[in-house]
């Protein structure tokens, strides 16, 4: 059927109003196609223009203020829902508009806007979440539209009852309910009934947990807690076992019972660890501060004050699927709903986490993808390789893999696990574990959150230790108070993290960490674990302030005695950015790394035998090795060479310059801080560096000439010529060799 241009002109409009100008995440390639199909048929854009995107009406501002003013959060099964009333005698246009502006200024995920005018009620729906269906919730009101986007107009019923009907439908239809399956944490740290109490409490404080089920035969005998055990212990019981003290009188629960259900046994018996089992065995447990702040979350809100913080409050659960698909490629975007897909189908649960979650919600890049999996990660990372073209590098041993896709990007996948350190600065005993537990062992509040990738709660953000609100605040906090007794490292990390993102250290942080320091932890840790973060930190953008920051903990001895990052250290460190802005401006094509210049000026203060004993030690790699020793060896004689030297030729610069590495000439550079040397190495870059000769040993015997020590000097002398531009061309070497040396000198017919 043919359209006219005005049908087409009307039909576009509804398209960029329902996808936002073609904006919107949920835009569809169909949606292009049939824009493309309009535009052909005379669709006019100008008028589209002119319709959809003029301001808001002083009538339209006003319902934007009473909708606000009126909205209020409602918790349904987990999902937050805003639902906001207005009501005019008269007919207010383009109420969509009007909602699409509240959705975005409130940041709100589910957004219901009830508006009676005269005898009839407007209802906009608006979702970013795809388990809360708008359409199939208007469809019941006699309207329509897609999950994301619909409207219905009703007659003969209140705006009160049509509030009434929208909870209603929500909470019987729409949004599912949640179970104890949804809040359980597994798998579970069990204790045998045979097992000692002092080893209990060994197992306890090892994996900071209060409660455990203890097992005989394979089924739950009991439960033992914290409590108990060290009550045990002060009374010298440490030898027995713990099914002499645990709790056996206790309730169970099946994965699909309600929520209701956990809430009556936890609070109303006061039993503060509830097993979850599956056929009598243990399928995960339910603690109450698992309970507690699902009921946190749960909590109805009511009418907003005007002063609520409701950006704070959305922030606590979130939902950011729409900011994957900004932020990320499709092609990796897409990958992770694989990976959720494929541990669904597996009955597994998979979690993008750590530094990818942190960066994504910092819209900062960072595309190395770490995959948590509450399961086997070994084995889904082979059923994942089934699927798509890929593959596969995985340590059963240690529950981990690697997938590598054909274009070279990898994924690394882990099993959830717990650490524990069996001494302070050691390395960590690894177990399989929770994802709650896996995020625990995990350096900053910042660093531990996790998207789950399951279809059912793809994009929700998991943060069980405040890591959004530190984000938010701009702080870097530990976990717990023994973190940098465990992993010294992490202060140099707290350190590195706080200057890239410029937030601060949280108070009892930085108090923990001079605490470590005092106990001269880094210095017990292995020199190579050191040296890696050391050479992250030279990689930062910020190296100077990290330095710096370093400096006035007093962390530079714990590396060297020597290393004092003061005054003088840091003044270094910033020539040498000085430097290397100057040489970037140069736009030459000699490739460097700049954090090898910034590893040798760290290595200043040392002798070169100091230097190199702390490197070697560190496991430096040979090349940066190689690197430091010729800078030790030659730096302090090509500066006295080019500051003592009367008349300084271009040959003498070459030669001195030509066999250093670029970095080590751009820490003389900064280290002298002499102008006449600053233009002497800037001359060598811009003119001389590539000067060469083309005569060869074949041009000078075809003059009959005899190799040996004559040939090295025909070299130098017609090398020096073409420095000082007496010689450009082939022909004018081969004719300079023969006036100055052929008829001076034996030839091979001759001699």
């Amino acid at each position: 059927m043919e359209i006219t241009e005005d049908e087409a002109t009307v039909m576009m409009l509804g398209i960029y109003e329902d996808t936002g100008f073609l904006s919107y995440a949920s835009t569809t390639v169909e949606d292009f196609r049939a824009a493309t199909y309009l535009l052909e048929k005379g669709a006019n854009l100008a008028i589209v223009r002119d319709i959809l995107s003029r301001d808001l009406t002083a009538e339209q501002v006003y319902l934007l203020y009473d909708l606000i003013n009126s909205s209020s959060v409602l918790t349904i099964h987990g999902v937050d829902v805003v639902i906001a009333e207005a009501k005019r005698e008269f007919y207010v246009k383009d109420m969509a508009v009007v909602v699409h502006k509240m959705r975005d200024i409130q940041t709100i995920n589910v957004l219901f806007a009830i508006c009676q005018m005269g005898d009839r009620v407007l209802v906009i729906a608006r979702s970013r979440r795809s388990d809360v269906d708008a359409g199939a919730v208007m469809r019941e009101f006699g309207g329509g539209g897609h999950w994301y986007a619909a409207s219905a107009t009703v007659k003969e019923i209140t705006s009160i009852q049509v509030r009434e009907k929208i909870i209603s439908l929500l909470s019987e239809k729409i949004i599912p309910r949640k179970t104890a399956a949804d809040i359980m944490v597994s798998p579970v740290k069990t204790v045998q009934h045979k097992t000692s109490l002092e080893e209990a409490h060994n197992i306890l404080t090892r994996f900071n947990i209060n409660a455990m089920p203890v097992t005989k035969g394979g089924k739950i005998a009991g439960i033992i807690t914290r409590q108990i055990v060290e009550k045990a212990l002060y009374h010298h019981l440490e030898s027995l076992s713990v099914e002499n003290y645990m709790l056996t009188d206790f309730q169970k629960i099946t994965a699909d019972e309600s929520i209701d259900r956990v809430q009556d046994i936890i609070i109303g018996t006061n039993q503060r660890l509830l097993p979850v089992v599956r056929r009598g065995a243990l399928e995960g447990v339910i603690t109450r501060t698992d309970l507690i702040r699902y009921l946190h979350d749960l909590r109805e809100v009511g009418v907003l004050e005007k002063e609520k913080d409701t950006e704070r409050y959305y922030s606590r659960k979130k939902i950011i699927t729409n900011l994957m698909r900004e932020r990320l490629p499709g092609s990796v975007f897409s990958l992770l709903e694989k990976v959720g897909q494929t541990a669904e189908r597996a009955g597994m649960k998979a979690f993008v986490v750590g530094g990818f979650v942190r960066d994504l919600l910092l819209r900062e890049e960072n595309f190395d993808v770490d995959i948590v999996i509450e399961g086997n990660a070994v084995e889904l990372s082979h059923k994942l390789s089934e699927e798509i073209e890929c593959r596969v590098r995985s340590h059963t041993k240690f529950g981990t893999a690697v997938i590598i896709f054909p274009d070279g990007f990898k994924m690394d996948f882990a099993t959830a696990r717990v650490e524990y350190y069996k001494e302070p600065a050691s390395l960590p005993v690894v177990e399989y574990s929770s994802i709650k537990h896996d995020l625990y062992r995990r350096d900053f509040t910042i660093n531990s959150l996790a998207i789950s990738l399951n279809p059912s709660h793809f994009g929700e953000v998991i943060d069980f230790f405040g890591g959004q609100r530190d984000l938010k605040d701009g702080i870097v906090r530990v976990l717990h108070n023994l973190s940098f007794v465990e992993d010294p490292t992490r202060i140099l990390r707290a350190i590195r993290f706080e200057k890239r993102f410029s937030f601060k250290i949280g108070k009892q942080t930085l108090l923990l960490i001079k605490n470590a320091i005092k106990l001269d932890l880094l210095e017990k840790l292995p020199r190579t674990r050191v040296y890696a973060d050391l050479e992250l930190i030279l990689k930062e953008d910020k190296v100077i302030e990290i330095i710096e920051e370093m400096g006035k903990l007093k962390i530079g001895p714990a590396i060297h005695k020597k290393m004092r990052f003061d005054r003088e250290s840091i003044a270094l460190f910033r020539e040498m950015r000085e430097v290397s802005v100057w040489f970037n401006l140069l736009y030459l094509e000699t490739r460097y790394e700049i954090w090898i210049c910034y590893l040798l000026v760290l290595f200043d203060p040392l002798l070169k035998e100091e230097a190199l004993s702390l490197a070697r030690s560190k496991g430096i790699r040979k090349r940066v090795l190689d690197i430091l020793r010729i800078t030790k060896e030659e730096a302090e004689k090509v500066i006295y060479r080019l500051l003592t030297t009367r008349t300084i030729s271009k040959k003498l610069i070459f030669d001195l310059l030509s066999p250093l590495p670029v970095e080590t000439i751009l820490y003389i550079m900064a280290k002298a801080k002499s102008e006449d040397i600053r233009r002497y190495i800037s001359l060598y870059f811009t003119r001389l560096k590539n000067i060469k000769i083309s005569l060869s040993g074949h041009d000078l015997i075809g003059l009959g000439l005899k190799p040996g020590p004559l040939f090295k000097k025909i070299f130098n002398d017609v090398h020096e010529k073409k420095l000082v531009g007496e010689l450009t061309t082939h022909a004018q070497e081969i004719e300079y060799v023969k006036s100055r040396y052929v008829d001076d000198f034996p030839t091979k017919e001759t001699g």
